[in-house]
């Protein structure tokens, strides 16, 4: 595990309490020595840990933010260039293209737990944070399904199911559902703080719900965002428009009816597809069309549950 933040020390406490032999690598020697007064074994030897992980022929797991993936992937490039390789960054184009160029000859699966806190660091980790949640794990043309093998199986021992999706679908999708949300929260905390000690006073759920993720480190929430642009800039568009159009209704009819109903359609369309009856389904990644299968799954928002060798179990609505 290179990186011991939230999500790297959560997926290190949660590989640990599957019964794995796991090892953890940060430059933060605050982090560090955290994780090893918990019991764990870890070191501030990021390379050191690289070289370990590819003499054990181990599966190497990137938590780092991603302007600093670049210079990890260098080191894994050369301790390790043949390694098992995965990492949880929330953005996967701008990964799997620095994979590309820096360690092309890793098997690289990306993957992206959908779980998280506006907290940071060691300290705020557990190892029930992916407990039922989704955890994306990627599936291009090029990935070895055996290599996507094992990083679902790493999904299912933290406690969460799987959606595998293209890296493009994912980026697209993540703009929409949480790149976005953290821009408006941003906007939203910002407008909110000019109403000083009165608007504190008041402030309420509605205000607390929509803008609990501008709590998150900025550099981190920059990171994620900037990171997308690509994917994030049409979603933004989209929102603004419909922003632009609930300021024109306002504005001239003084009605705000087709904004708020779209809104709460939009909601409850959700909600039935989170509610909606499931199928279960089995993939065999032996069978020649598994690669099909499994992103067909995952674009209908099915999900693997479980693995039983090469054959996967999962559910779809």
């Amino acid at each position: 595990m290179i990186g011991l933040g939230l999500i790297g020390g959560s997926v290190l406490r949660a590989a640990s309490a599957a019964g794995r032999t796991a090892w953890g690598a940060t430059r933060s020697t605050v982090d560090t020595e955290a994780a090893v007064a918990d019991g764990y074994d870890a070191t501030t030897d990021v390379a050191g840990a690289v070289r370990r992980a590819g003499e054990r022929d181990a599966l190497v797991v990137l938590a780092v933010p991603l302007p600093a993936v670049e210079d990890v992937l260098a080191l894994v490039g050369e301790h390790a260039p043949e390694c098992l390789l995965t990492d949880v960054t929330s953005v996967k184009m701008p990964v799997l293209d620095a994979v590309r160029r820096h360690a092309p000859r890793t098997r690289y699966c990306g993957g992206h737990p959908m779980a998280g806190t506006a907290l940071s660091g060691w300290a705020a980790g557990t190892p029930a944070l992916f407990s039922g949640a989704a955890w994306v794990v990627c599936a291009e043309e090029d990935t070895d399904l055996g290599a996507w093998r094992e990083v679902a199986a790493l999904a299912l021992d933290a406690g969460a199911h799987v959606v595998p999706l293209r890296a493009a679908a994912h980026d697209e999708v993540v703009a929409r559902i949480s790149h976005l949300p953290h821009l408006l929260a941003a906007v939203l905390a910002s407008v909110g703080a000019y109403g000083g000690p009165l608007a504190a006073a008041l402030a309420a759920g509605s205000f607390a719900d929509g803008t609990r993720v501008a709590g998150t480190r900025p550099e981190l929430v920059r990171a994620m965002t900037e990171g997308n642009r690509a994917a994030l800039l049409p979603v933004l568009d989209e929102a603004l428009g419909k922003l632009g159009a609930a300021r024109g209704s306002l504005a001239s009819t003084g009605g705000l009816a087709a904004t708020i109903d779209a809104g709460h359609e939009g909601l409850q369309r959700l909600d039935k597809h989170r509610t909606a009856p499931r199928t279960g389904v089995r993939v065999d990644l032996g069978a020649p069309d598994a690669r099909d299968g499994l992103l067909a799954l995952g674009e209908r928002g099915g999900r693997i549950t479980g693995l039983d060798g090469d054959v996967l179990t999962g559910e779809v609505g």
